[in-house]
C-alpha cells in the first residue's frame, strides 16, 4: 500500500514523465504492430517484412533508454533514510521503479493495440475512408501469439533494463585478499620468511600482512610501545580514481574514450565516402536495402557510435573553454558545472546529435520526388527524434536534483539567484553554440555520398 501511495502522489511534473514513456511505448508499439499488418498481407515479400521489423530495433532502443532516465529521476522511488526501517530498502524501491516502467509501458501497448484494431476497423469500422487498410492488412484475422509478443517487447526489455540499471550496489569495491598456501615462519615482530627481507616473493598476502603486524604489536606490547598505522588494510582504503565510474568523477577528471570516439567517427565516415564511390542499385530505401549498402549502414552505425562517446570528452573540453582567458565567477561557475557533469549531460547530447545527423542524412535520401516520407516513415522518426530530447531534458532534470545541496550552500553563502541562473543559461548557451555546427559538419559529411 505504501508502494502505491509513493507511485500516486509524485508531483505533475513525474506523472508527465510517465506519460511521455507511455507514449513513446504506444508509438513503438503501433509500428510493430504495422510490421505484422504488412507481413500478414504481402506473405511472399518476407525479406521486405523482416527488414521492416529489423528497422523497429531503433525505436524499441529510444524508448527504454528513455523509460531508464525517467525511472532514475522518480524522486518517490530515491533512496531515503528512514524508508529501510519500514522494509523499503533499495531493493524493494528498485521494485517499485520497475513495476512503474512495466505499467507505463504496458498503458502505451494498449494504447497502440486499441489505436491498431480501430484503424483496421475491427471496432466501429474502417476509419478515414479505408487509408489505412493498404498496410494494416484490414479484413485478416491477427495471430493472437504474435500481436501479444510484439506487444511485450518495450515493457519487458525496459522493465528487466531498469532493474538492471537501479539494483542494489556496494559503494566500496569488494577487495579480497589473497592467500599463500606456501609454508612460511613468521619472526615475532618481523616479517614473514618468505617476503622480502628473505629473499622470497614480493607479493605477500594482504591477511599475511594483518597478522604479522598484530604479532609485531603483540610483542612488542611485552618491552616497548609498537608503531602505529604500520599496516592499512585496504578494505576500508578509499577507491582509487581508477575505480570510480564515470558518473561519479570531479570536475577534473576528464572522461575517458575521446580518442577512441574520434577513431570510430572518422572510420564511420570513410567508409560513408568509399561507399559512395559506387552507388547502390537499385535506391537505397528502409524496406529495399540493396547487396552494395551494407558498407552505407556500416558508416552510419561507426559514425552514431563515435558521435555517442565522443560528446561526454567534448561537454568536458567545452567547460574548459569556459573557463579560459581569466574567468569571472559566472564562467567560472558555469565551466565547473559543465566539466562535472560531463559524462551525465554528454551522453543524452550525443544520442540528440547522431539521431539529428542521421535525420539530416534520410531526408537528403528522401529528398527525391518517387520516394515519399510515408506516415510509418513519419511516425518511426518521430518517435526516435521525441525520445532523444525528452531524454535529454530529462537528464537535466536529474543534474538539476544532484545539484540541489550544493545550489543551497550557494544561496546560504548569499550568491544571488541572478548568477545561478545565469550561469545555467551560459551552460546551454555553451553546449548549443559547440555542438550545432559540429552536427551540421557531421551530417553534411554523412549525407554527401547520397548527394552523389
Amino acid at each position: 500500500m505504501l508502494d502505491l501511495r509513493l507511485t500516486r502522489a509524485a508531483r505533475p511534473a513525474v506523472q508527465l514523465r510517465r506519460l511521455l514513456v507511455a507514449a513513446a511505448s504506444a508509438g513503438t508499439g503501433f509500428l510493430l504492430l504495422s510490421c505484422l499488418g504488412y507481413a500478414l498481407k504481402r506473405p511472399e515479400a518476407a525479406g521486405s517484412g523482416a527488414l521492416r521489423l529489423a528497422w523497429c530495433v531503433v525505436p524499441v532502443a529510444a524508448t527504454v533508454y528513455l523509460a531508464l532516465a525517467v525511472a532514475r529521476t522518480d524522486p518517490g522511488t530515491r533512496p531515503r533514510p528512514g524508508l529501510s526501517a519500514i522494509g523499503l530498502g533499495p531493493a524493494r524501491l528498485m521494485a517499485v521503479s520497475a513495476l512503474v516502467t512495466a505499467l507505463s509501458t504496458t498503458l502505451g501497448s494498449l494504447v497502440a493495440l486499441s489505436l491498431f484494431l480501430h484503424l483496421r476497423g475491427d471496432l466501429t469500422g474502417l476509419p478515414f475512408d479505408g487509408a489505412a487498410a493498404s498496410f494494416l492488412a484490414a479484413g485478416k484475422s491477427l495471430p493472437l501469439a504474435a500481436t501479444l509478443t510484439l506487444l511485450a517487447v518495450v515493457p519487458v526489455v525496459a522493465t528487466v533494463a531498469v532493474a538492471l540499471a537501479l539494483r542494489p550496489r556496494d559503494p566500496r569495491p569488494v577487495v579480497r585478499p589473497q592467500r599463500r598456501y606456501l609454508p612460511f615462519v613468521r619472526q615475532a615482530g618481523g616479517p614473514a620468511a618468505g617476503g622480502p627481507a628473505a629473499g622470497g616473493p614480493a607479493t605477500g598476502g594482504c591477511t599475511a600482512e594483518v597478522e604479522a603486524a598484530g604479532e609485531g604489536v603483540t610483542s612488542a606490547g611485552e618491552g616497548a610501545p609498537a608503531a602505529r598505522g604500520a599496516v592499512i588494510d585496504p578494505r576500508f582504503t578509499p577507491p582509487s580514481l581508477a575505480d570510480k565510474a564515470d558518473d561519479d568523477k570531479g570536475p577534473g577528471d576528464t572522461p575517458s574514450g575521446l580518442p577512441w570516439a574520434v577513431a570510430l567517427l572518422a572510420a564511420g565516415l570513410t567508409a560513408q565516402a568509399y561507399a559512395g564511390r559506387t552507388p547502390p542499385t537499385p535506391a537505397f530505401t528502409f524496406t529495399t536495402v540493396p547487396t552494395g549498402a551494407g558498407l552505407f549502414l556500416l558508416g552510419w552505425l561507426l559514425t552514431a557510435v563515435g558521435l555517442v562517446l565522443a560528446a561526454p570528452g567534448l561537454t568536458h573540453l567545452c567547460g574548459r573553454l569556459l573557463q579560459c582567458a581569466r574567468p569571472g565567477a559566472l564562467r567560472l561557475l558555469a565551466g565547473r558545472g559543465l566539466m562535472a557533469e560531463a559524462t551525465r549531460i554528454g551522453r543524452p547530447l550525443g544520442i540528440l546529435c547522431a539521431v539529428t545527423a542521421a535525420g539530416y542524412a534520410v531526408t537528403t535520401l528522401y529528398d527525391a520526388p518517387g520516394r515519399p516520407f510515408g506516415p510509418l516513415s513519419a511516425l518511426g522518426a518521430l518517435v526516435v527524434a521525441g525520445c532523444a530530447f525528452a531524454t535529454l531534458l530529462t537528464v537535466a532534470v536529474e543534474t538539476r536534483q544532484g545539484r540541489a545541496e550544493t545550489t543551497d550552500a550557494l544561496l546560504r553563502l548569499g550568491a544571488p539567484a541572478t548568477v545561478l541562473r545565469g550561469a545555467a543559461a551560459l551552460r546551454a548557451f555553451a553546449l548549443l553554440a559547440f555542438f550545432t555546427p559540429l552536427t551540421l559538419a557531421i551530417a553534411a559529411l554523412a549525407a554527401f555520398p547520397l548527394t552523389r
